[in-house]
């Protein structure tokens, strides 16, 4: 490209994102998000997924699918593989995106072969639940990007461990749409007898701790007979943690939820939320839950400290300590004072550093600078860097 069409404007970029299904689920839900924001941002975007199924699927329009029929080895995934490689020259893709990791394994070989001048993969898990092998593969698929963003630190830290050199890696963290920060009429009736104490996540891992939050609950409940329990998703898993619930004691004081899409209504309802997984990158519950203002409990693990200020917007604890976690909630709900504060000071960091439209601006100014470096874009302005983006 000649220097009469270096242009500064990510107004017309030709970017290709690519995520593994449109299922539930908090990479599934940035994937949807950060498509829209970049389509309002007149960003010339095409979208690409390895199953076109899920509920989420509506909310994309169009997207193409390259199956893999279950292996990367099959006729299947050899004849996709063409096929993106062939649209992604033909349609002269800029940048291509990778969300998660089977599209890292498809999209960055692919893009490379078809000559895209910047290639970006995504880790937005620690990856330490990850097989040695797939973690392998992944890393070797990385080693071709131009870059891989991290939605924590905690997370580049680790690739940068195994090897991934640090000039490779940029930290941008997920963003919540507006809708996030709206007040939202309650999904559980008002009753001011009451404090709710709420876990969203899937049940469909058991790294999520679900066990952790019952058996703390059941230590609360003894202390605080006002508390509530409340269980949001769904999963294989569900079956056991009633069951659970039962043995506790605590079963007519726990709502199970299930699988729900209103999560505003959700946080509306609760007065502290808790995330007490074993591993964790970046929270989609814990920045919904500062959005509304609400206090949480967290474990100390990987990038929650990155969101949970200590005793300035909820308190951290030993991942795994049931006791530990137990006296988490017995703080935070001894004072409501207390509660109110650390929720107001997480809903203003929210809003400082984790918007929709600021992690597209983050996107965007990567990309622009990667393609500058090749001589194909202008730079992005320089803007000063928050806690949601970062070079290592």
């Amino acid at each position: 490209m000649g220097q009469a069409a270096i242009q500064n404007s990510g107004s017309n970029l030709r970017l290709f994102m690519m995520m593994d299904s449109l299922r539930t689920g908090g990479s599934e839900r940035q994937f949807v998000l950060m498509a829209a924001a970049f389509r309002r941002a007149s960003v010339n975007v095409h979208l690409g997924c390895l199953q076109r199924s899920g509920k989420f699927l509506d909310l994309v329009g169009g997207i193409s699918e390259y199956p893999s029929g279950g292996s990367f080895l099959s006729l299947r995934a050899l004849h996709s593989f063409g096929r993106l490689v062939r649209f992604l020259g033909q349609t002269s893709i800029e940048v291509t995106q990778a969300f998660d990791f089977y599209t890292n394994i498809m999209l960055i070989p692919a893009a490379r072969i078809a000559g895209v001048p910047v290639v970006v993969g995504s880790q937005r898990q620690l990856g330490d639940l990850l097989p040695s092998n797939k973690r392998r593969a992944q890393n070797l698929a990385f080693h071709l990007a131009d870059c891989v963003v991290c939605n924590s630190v905690a997370a580049a830290e680790q690739l940068a461990k195994e090897g991934l050199p640090r000039k490779k890696l940029a930290v941008i963290a997920n963003g919540l749409p507006e809708s996030a920060f709206e007040q939202a009429a309650p999904a559980l009736p008002v009753d001011p007898g009451v404090i709710r104490i709420g876990m969203i996540a899937r049940m469909n891992e058991r790294a999520k701790n679900h066990d952790v939050f019952l058996r703390a609950a059941a230590l609360v409940a003894d202390r605080f007979p006002q508390a509530e329990f409340v269980l949001v998703g769904d999963g294989p898993f569900r079956s056991e943690w009633e069951q659970l619930a039962r043995e506790l004691g605590i079963a007519r004081r726990t709502h199970l939820l299930g699988e729900r899409h209103d999560v505003t209504s959700v946080m509306a309802a609760l007065d502290v939320v808790v995330s007490p997984s074993r591993t964790e990158s970046l929270s989609n519950t814990i920045l919904e839950a500062m959005a509304a203002g609400r206090p949480v409990v967290a474990s100390r693990v990987g990038g929650n400290p990155e969101l949970v200020r200590d005793r300035e917007t909820g308190l951290l604890v030993s991942p795994d300590d049931v006791s530990a976690l137990a006296k988490g909630l017995e703080t935070v709900l001894g004072s409501r004072n207390v509660a109110r504060e650390w929720g107001q000071n997480a809903r203003r960091i929210a809003l400082s550093n984790f918007t929709l439209d600021g992690a597209r601006g983050r996107f965007e100014e990567l990309y622009l600078n990667l393609l500058a470096q090749k001589g194909l874009r202008r730079p992005a302005p320089e803007k000063e860097h928050t806690v949601a983006s970062s070079r290592l």
